[in-house]
C-alpha cells in the first residue's frame, strides 16, 4: 500500500480521474495537494462531494502533507493529485520522492502558451517542469490510460 500514481490535472476531481485512473491503479484514496484549494472551504466541499463514496479524499497544502507524512505513513493505495507543477516541486524539494508524474491537463488561458492538446504553460510553469526533469522525474503527458504517453521533455522542447 502506497502512492501508486501522481498526476497534475488543473481540473482536479472530474470524470476522467475518477472513472479511469482510479480503477487502473486500484486507488482507495486521493490526496489533493494545493494551498489555495486547501484554504477554500467551498471548493474543498465541492471536490469532496464529487468523489465517489468508496474513495477517501484529503486536501492539504503541500507543506502540511510533508509534516503529516513523517508521522503517518500512507497505508492505502493512493493517488497524489496536483493542479500545478509548483506543488510537485514543493514536495520534491521537501525531500518527498516522486519518481513518475503524469500530466493530464493544464488548460490554456491568456498567460499560457499551448504545447500540446492537453498542456498549456506559463513560462514559469515550463521552467518548473524543466527543474523537475533535471531531478530525473519521469514526467509524461497522458489524458486517459488509453492514450499513448508522451514525454514532457518532448512536449516542452517542440
Amino acid at each position: 500500500m502506497s502512492v501508486k500514481f501522481c498526476r497534475i490535472d488543473d481540473r482536479l476531481i472530474h470524470g476522467q480521474v475518477i472513472t479511469t485512473w482510479v480503477n487502473v491503479h486500484n486507488i482507495e484514496q486521493v490526496i489533493i495537494l494545493n494551498e489555495t484549494v486547501a484554504q477554500d472551504k467551498v471548493q474543498s466541499n465541492v471536490l469532496k462531494m464529487s468523489a465517489p463514496g468508496n474513495i477517501k479524499l484529503h486536501i492539504f497544502p503541500p507543506e502540511k502533507f510533508l509534516d503529516i507524512i513523517k508521522k503517518n505513513p500512507i497505508s492505502r493505495n493512493t493517488m497524489l493529485l496536483f493542479s500545478s507543477p509548483f506543488d510537485v516541486e514543493t514536495l520534491v524539494n521537501g525531500g518527498y520522492d516522486i519518481s513518475k508524474l503524469n500530466v493530464g491537463g493544464m488548460r490554456g488561458n491568456a498567460e499560457r502558451t499551448q504545447y500540446s492538446k492537453a498542456v498549456s504553460l506559463t513560462p514559469e510553469e515550463k521552467a518548473c517542469f524543466e527543474r523537475l526533469l533535471e531531478k530525473n522525474i519521469d514526467i509524461t503527458v497522458q489524458m486517459v490510460p488509453s492514450e499513448s504517453k508522451v514525454k514532457m521533455s518532448e512536449v516542452i522542447n517542440r
